[in-house]
């Protein structure tokens, strides 16, 4: 699991591990995991030249001890100071290793190190970190610990910020490392383990061995009512693509037996794609709202009724007027979930951590914010972020899949926070396995779903 925790967690676990290290030992493991950073992007070391560009904290003063690092592998540093206080004996490092002090990019560097602005910093840039970054436009840059102006405990990016492609993070990720937009600032995160005991945390990110251990698997002695049974509400005479995607996502062998309850002329087509498919009887779970145009909201009721875990999508999520069972899960977009709460889509999608969180409390039920970095919040707090996935996942009916993905796993036996989670992970997966570094439509991804989970490490 990969756990993201706030900025006074952090400060508390350093505290503690400070007194047990030498003085200054803590900034230098941080500096060392730096500079080798920086010299894998870099590539190699002799000819190339490195601007720091250091403030006041102690960001600033990892990114000296890293200049000094990199100095005496023999790369060209310079130091832009925009503080009239820095770290001293980063200071006194960098220039002993023969970096030197600027008031400007004298040449273009290979790479910029952003040291401007730590974990404890607010969001935004001062104006002469602004001016600095400008001259610098276009050159490779690493942010220490965070890309500076980002609100590093909520992942968002109310002010001007430092867009890095490569952020290297000590000790723990940080909810701004794995919550979008400001991880979409941080590029790709490098973590140097620092040896911190923290505590568990509200925002975490399942890795392959955690989805493994997670999804639901048959015994030996397995039947198919035993492994659960889905039943999908969806599709329409408008929208019959609809529920041939959404029983798609089911039907990928995660769970027992999948129904199908719709108009005739859709079922007979569902049917056709998938013979495996039966017709209305007693499940374990529904996934009900993809294209269900007008009927959706009969559906939702009727679904709801059986009392078994739900998942409402789509044109279902209109017709939820208030609180839902625990068991159920909503898998809106940014715009579905800002008319739910009443809101503009712009501010969901600049603030999608708290909106999440305030939407599955308000309905009381886990909710799923799909997105780049999709989120799913539970009534308490919790979050879990999905980082597997691809661009061209943003294709007409992906959502359809992964709702009857989700709904298959909730009739195995998951909870609907881990049904939602390892769904969400899943899908993101076979996406990216399907796409192969190009283009996808929402089939390749039910069809792939298989592939992603052979492909998990052995429980």
């Amino acid at each position: 699991m990969r756990h993201a925790h706030t900025v006074w967690q952090v400060r508390a676990a350093e505290a503690v591990l400070l007194d047990r290290l030498p003085e200054g030992a803590l900034m230098q493991r941080a500096a060392y995991g730096l500079a080798h950073a920086v010299l894998d992007l870099l590539g190699s070391a002799y000819g190339r030249r490195v601007l720091l560009l250091v403030g006041s904290g102690d960001n600033g003063g990892d990114a000296l001890y890293a200049g000094a690092v990199l100095a005496r592998r023999g790369v060209a540093v310079d130091a832009w100071l925009l503080s009239d206080r820095v770290h001293d004996g980063g200071l006194a490092a960098l220039r002993a290793a023969g970096g030197r002090v600027v008031t400007e990019a004298r040449a273009r560097p290979d790479v910029v190190v952003d040291g401007i602005v730590g974990i404890g910093g607010r969001p935004g840039l001062r104006p002469d970190a602004e001016a600095a970054l400008e001259q610098v436009r276009g050159v490779p840059l690493v942010a220490v610990d965070v890309p500076s102006g980002v609100d590093v405990d909520t992942g968002e990016t109310p002010a001007s910020h430092v867009v890095a492609d490569v952020t290297v993070t000590f000790g723990t990720h940080k909810v701004a490392h794995l919550v979008d937009p400001a991880a979409y600032a941080c590029g790709s995160v490098h973590l140097v383990d620092l040896g911190l005991d923290l505590p568990a945390a509200d925002v975490e990110a399942l890795q392959p061995v955690d989805v493994a251990r997670l999804l639901p698997r048959p015994p030996a002695d397995a039947q198919k009512y035993v492994r659960g049974v889905v039943g999908v509400r969806a599709g329409s005479a408008q929208y019959p693509g609809a529920a041939l995607l959404s029983v798609a996502g089911a039907s990928s062998g995660l769970c027992g037996m999948v129904r199908y309850v719709g108009e005739p002329a859709v079922a007979d087509r569902v049917r056709s794609a998938h013979p495996e498919v039966v017709g209305e009887g007693r499940v374990q779970a529904w996934v009900v709202g993809s294209g269900g145009g007008s009927s959706a909201g009969a559906e939702l009721a009727a679904a709801l009724a059986d009392g078994v875990p739900t998942v409402v999508d789509a044109d279902a999520l209109a017709h939820v007027t208030g609180p839902l069972p625990e068991t159920t899960v909503l898998t809106p977009h940014a715009g579905e979930l800002a008319r739910m709460l009443g809101v503009e889509r712009p501010e969901v999608e600049a603030t999608p951590l708290a909106h999440a969180r305030r939407a599955a409390a308000t309905y009381r039920c886990v909710v799923l914010l799909k997105g780049r970095h999709t989120l799913v919040a539970t009534p308490d707090g919790r979050v879990r972020v999905t980082e597997t996935g691809t661009p061209w996942l943003a294709t007409a009916g992906a959502g359809d899949v992964l709702g009857g993905l989700i709904g298959a796993l909730l009739a195995a036996g998951l909870s609907s926070y881990d049904a939602a989670s390892v769904g969400s992970w899943l899908h993101g997966a076979a996406a990216a396995l399907a796409a192969g570094g190009g283009p996808l439509v929402a089939g390749d991804v039910a069809h792939t779903i298989p592939e992603a989970v052979r492909g998990l490490p052995r429980p």
